[in-house]
């Protein structure tokens, strides 16, 4: 057991280096056994931070290096002249400006962490963010230290022809020595070294162009192994999509002369915002028809934009430190989520984000792992890349923009990126930003950076006829949280219309106020208690709240079923008619559970059939909306909202509830199913996507109908299907079908078609470890015996362990506990070659209190297992012992 606990580290502590990196000039000597890293510092010390006449000690960031040389102004300093641990070197300098060599020996292909610089495959790749830079050099390695990088490559040309790194190359030459060769390439900008990146390799280019609003030529490359290199067009239109949007909606260009995307298969993350040289998760760049789902073509596009728009938020200005991760992070996700929404459906967009955020950061939040978009301390930053950080972060940007309107949110974004461009600021910088740019104060709106925990909001309503007057209350609370047991009233912007019985949106006039507001207005929450009054309302309304989700809270109003089928039919709100359906179908699904939990029969209510056969009939409704109001709450919804979890009953309530919607709508289902227009050819264009989503979310319910004609129609699509969507959606229904022989010989027949796609049988892994049917934990030890299985690449621990862990909770939580077991066992495998991968597989146990005691014993035993580990690592530790306290 670990003797020695991790150090935390604390926001209040934070105080600025005493030296500064002006420049940094780095040479790689990359070989097959290990590379040698060359660094040249120009450093100075930091004048404001000099209180007394003894120049203070230069401490540099390092883990896991060997240290070959260290000179400091051209003199070779012996050991005696430093001290060196296993996290620092220490030095002593004489003179307030001075040059310092440092040359470390790294082994990269044995870096299985995938920290720092690494081996995929034949690649040499960086990932630095957060800390991986002090696992190449010795290096103040913090985001506020900013500089200005040179970096030669030097390699064997035959092995690794591509060689690059940050900014514009600036020189290359023919043969080195022994059939090697270097190119050197400059970063005119100065960034910290989280932000570094390089890659050698035996890469395949696709190459095209961009032209700013300034009429500059930018040279766009996307470089992949020559096998992807027909996967990659969707990637490029998406970065040119994104350029020209950020350019239109923030005024924001590109800065470089060239912009460059690498695909990697053995990656952490998503993608990497590296200046000019993003590195990429293979998933996150490579889409095709035949090998991409439409979801992945979606993701490909979201992610680009992300990390491209990351170049002014995130790079030009970026984080003071890494308590201000959201800063870059939340910002950065709101800006590709209204970019996804601009190149699709806002209102589909905005319901997949809210049902994501609702499921698993709300988790989050009531978890032993909640903490501020802030946070206050921690012991491993890579365990704070967290939901919070980003989802919750974007949603507290989003509330701004909701405050200032579009218009004084862009005023205070060019304000903002005025005023700190090439420096790096705190989350309080980009607030003042915006209230200095729209005169506004935000002092209590702060709150949402530094109190953890998702409100409750509980919303009333009173309506005096004789006073034609209506009364509408809300009282706010937030619960207890770790280390913050009591909270302040937050600003909580509540969108929202008042409805007729016709459906149609009334006028809004609050008591005092000369005019009408319109049909719709923001209603901004300010006290644990407060109260609106609007005047000349004709009759009793009905309120649509919270429209768009204008504010992560729970919000609760005593709705009768009658109103959600009101709502959910006449709404001229999109997302709170969705809104409406999902919250009809959670009464529905809560009290099915409780029956079920008592030996009741159950009974369908027929109004949410209703709502789903109007949905199912509109002709008008945008095919994703239809695909989005007829989809059920997931189990893991069900399981946040729920006291106690009780996983068995819901699992069994919601399937027992798509079973009885399917007989019940067949005719309905079938019909529209059948209208579905069949398309020769593959678009990914947005009303594609919408068809296909449709017709496969109606094909998964009518074979739930067990209808052997149906099984035959999805085997039809399973083989003829001209796009992986539609053969991937027709594989997950007959791998949870009773089926057997159609299951087993579409399984077969995808994994022979599809064993030389990684990606691909990523997804036939996840489809089976995700699968509900009996036996789910025997299937998932199968699927790790696979060859094309490896705990070493983090796509595929997603793919098969994330997927049982998080997906399939009915098999994960069986009653004996194995699938805890087995988790705890693979949290300790992993945690010796990854730990940053290990550390995010304990969330699943983390969340022990949802349920029964039962459960909740078994748990905690091996939560308490793992913390038992000898040499445990500070992610895994810092989780473990969070989730136990």
């Amino acid at each position: 057991m670990r003797t020695e606990q991790p150090k935390t580290i604390y926001l209040k502590d934070y105080q600025q280096p005493d030296y500064w990196i002006d420049e940094t000039h780095l040479t790689f000597d990359l070989f097959e056994d290990h590379a040698l890293v060359h660094s040249r510092l120009s450093m100075r010390l930091n004048a404001d931070k000099t209180s007394t006449d003894k120049q203070p000690p230069l401490v540099l960031d390092g883990q896991l290096l060997e240290l070959i040389k260290v000179e400091l102004d051209d003199k070779v300093l012996s050991a005696a002249d430093y001290q060196i641990d296993d996290d620092s070197l220490t030095l002593q300098p004489g003179a307030a400006s001075f040059e310092l060599a440092i040359t470390t020996r790294i082994e990269p292909q044995n870096n299985t962490a995938l920290e720092g610089l690494y081996k995929s495959g034949t690649m040499f790749c960086t990932q630095c963010e957060a800390e991986g830079f002090r696992k190449i050099t010795y290096y103040l390695d913090r985001p506020d230290v900013m500089s200005r990088f040179t970096t030669t490559v030097i390699a064997e040309r035959e092995r690794y022809p591509v060689l690059l790194s940050n900014g514009n190359p600036i020189a290359s030459s023919g043969d080195h020595e022994n059939g090697r060769h270097w190119v050197s390439w400059e970063d005119p900008f100065p960034k910290p070294a989280y932000l570094f990146a390089l890659v050698a390799g035996d890469l395949c280019l696709l190459q095209d162009s961009f032209v700013t609003m300034s009429g500059r030529e930018i040279d766009l490359r996307i470089y992949v192994e020559a096998e992807n290199r027909e996967q990659c067009d969707h990637a490029m239109d998406s970065l040119k999509r994104s350029m020209r949007w950020d350019e239109e909606t923030y005024g924001r260009e590109y800065d470089l002369d060239i912009f460059m995307i690498v695909a990697v298969n053995d990656f952490n993350m998503g993608a990497m915002e590296n200046k000019g040289l993003n590195v990429f998760n293979s998933s996150c760049v490579l889409a095709q028809q035949d090998t991409a789902t439409d979801l992945a073509f979606q993701r490909v596009e979201a992610v680009v934009a992300h990390e491209y728009f990351h170049n002014w938020s995130g790079n030009r200005v970026t984080c003071r430190d890494w308590f201000q991760l959201s800063l870059k992070e939340g910002f950065t996700v709101f800006r590709d989520s209204e970019f996804s929404g601009d190149m699709n459906s806002h209102t589909v967009k905005r319901i997949e984000d809210v049902t994501f955020l609702r499921a698993n950061q709300f988790a989050e939040d009531a978890g032993p792992m909640a903490h501020p978009v802030r946070p206050d301390s921690f012991i491993e930053i890579s365990n704070f890349y967290t939901l919070t950080v980003y989802e919750k972060g974007a949603e507290v940007v989003r509330m701004l923009h909701t405050l200032l309107g579009a218009e004084g949110f862009r005023k205070g974004t060019d304000l903002y990126f005025e005023r700190h461009d090439g420096q790096a600021v705190t989350c309080d910088d980009f607030v003042k930003a915006l209230e200095d740019a729209n005169g506004a104060d935000f002092s209590q709106f702060k709150r949402w950076y530094s109190q953890a925990g998702t409100p409750r909001l509980e919303a009333a309503s009173h309506y005096d006829a004789t006073k034609r007057e209506y009364r509408l209350s809300f009282r706010q609370h937030c619960p207890a949280t770790p280390g913050q047991s009591e909270k302040l009233p937050q600003v909580i912007p509540v969108r929202m219309a008042l409805l007729n019985t016709q459906g149609q949106e009334m006028a809004l006039q609050l008591a005092g106020e000369s005019q009408s507001r319109g049909y719709e207005t923001v209603l901004s929450i300010t006290e644990a208690e407060q109260e609106f009054v609007f005047s000349n309302i004709d009759q009793q309304p009905l309120p649509s709240l919270l429209r768009g989700f204008s504010a992560p809270v729970k919000l609760s109003y005593p709705y009768s079923r009658d109103d959600r089928v009101f709502l959910a039919k006449h709404d001229p709100d999109g997302f709170n008619r969705w809104e409406a359906a999902q919250g009809l179908a959670v009464d529905v699904l809560q009290g099915l559970v409780e029956i079920h939990r008592t030996g009741r029969p159950l009974h369908l209510d027929q109004r949410l059939a209703e709502v789903y056969r109007t949905v199912l009939a509109d002709t008008s409704l945008d095919a994703a909306m239809v695909a989005e109001i007829i989809r059920l709450p997931s189990e893991a919804y069900l399981v946040e909202l729920a006291e106690t979890a009780h996983v068995e009953a819901i699992h069994f309530a919601r399937e027992w509830l798509r079973a009885e919607l399917a007989r019940a709508l067949k005719s309905e289902i079938q019909q529209r199913f059948d209208a579905l227009p069949t398309a020769e050819t593959y678009s990914a264009d947005a009303a594609s996507m919408a068809a296909r989503s449709l017709k496969n979310t109606l094909l998964g319910y009518l074979m739930l109908t067990e209808d052997p004609a149906i099984m035959h129609v999805c085997v039809r699509q399973f083989v003829e299907a001209n796009n992986m969507t539609d053969r991937q959606a027709a594989l997950v229904a007959l791998v949870n079908s009773p089926f057997d022989e159609q299951r087993k010989a579409a399984l077969d027949t995808f994994a022979e078609r599809w064993a030389a796609y990684p990606l691909v049988m990523d997804q036939w892994f996840s489809i089976q470890a995700g699968s509900t049917l009996s036996g789910g934990l025997a299937r998932v030890e199968e699927l790790m015996q696979h060859p094309l299985f490896t705990l070493r690449n983090p796509n595929k621990v997603r793919a098969v362990i994330g997927a049982f862990a998080n997906q399939n909770l009915v098999n994960f939580h069986q009653a004996d506990g194995a699938g805890y077991r087995f988790l705890a066992d693979r949290i300790i495998e992993l945690d010796r070659l990854n730990p940053q991968i290990a550390a995010r597989l304990v969330t699943p146990l983390s969340r022990w209190r949802k349920f029964a005691e039962d459960r909740q014993q078994l748990m905690q035993q091996e939560l308490a297992r793992v913390l038992a580990t000898e040499q445990l690592s500070p992610d895994v530790y810092e989780v473990v012992s969070k989730s136990l306290a």
